[in-house]
């Protein structure tokens, strides 16, 4: 009998401009191997890295102009 719980696929939204959207809760590895945890039913995670409560979004790309997030396609 499968657990639902597990068995489940996560929704993640990826928009052009603005953080990643995941239903929660989730637990995110940052890159020097600490863990936090949000227990929120819809998690907004930076994808811009201005954010001053990284890996959540605090809206900071509203205030710059969005970066490409893939190469401009020259080599």
């Amino acid at each position: 009998m499968p657990n639902d719980e597990h068995d489940r696929a996560v929704r993640v939204r990826l928009g052009t401009v603005g953080p990643m959207l995941i239903e929660g809760p989730v637990e995110i590895t940052l890159p020097d191997g600490g863990v936090v945890r949000s227990d929120r039913f819809m998690v907004a995670v930076c994808q811009c890295g201005r954010s001053a409560r990284y890996p959540w979004c605090d809206t900071s790309h509203r205030r710059v102009p969005p970066r490409s997030r893939r190469g401009s396609g020259s080599a």
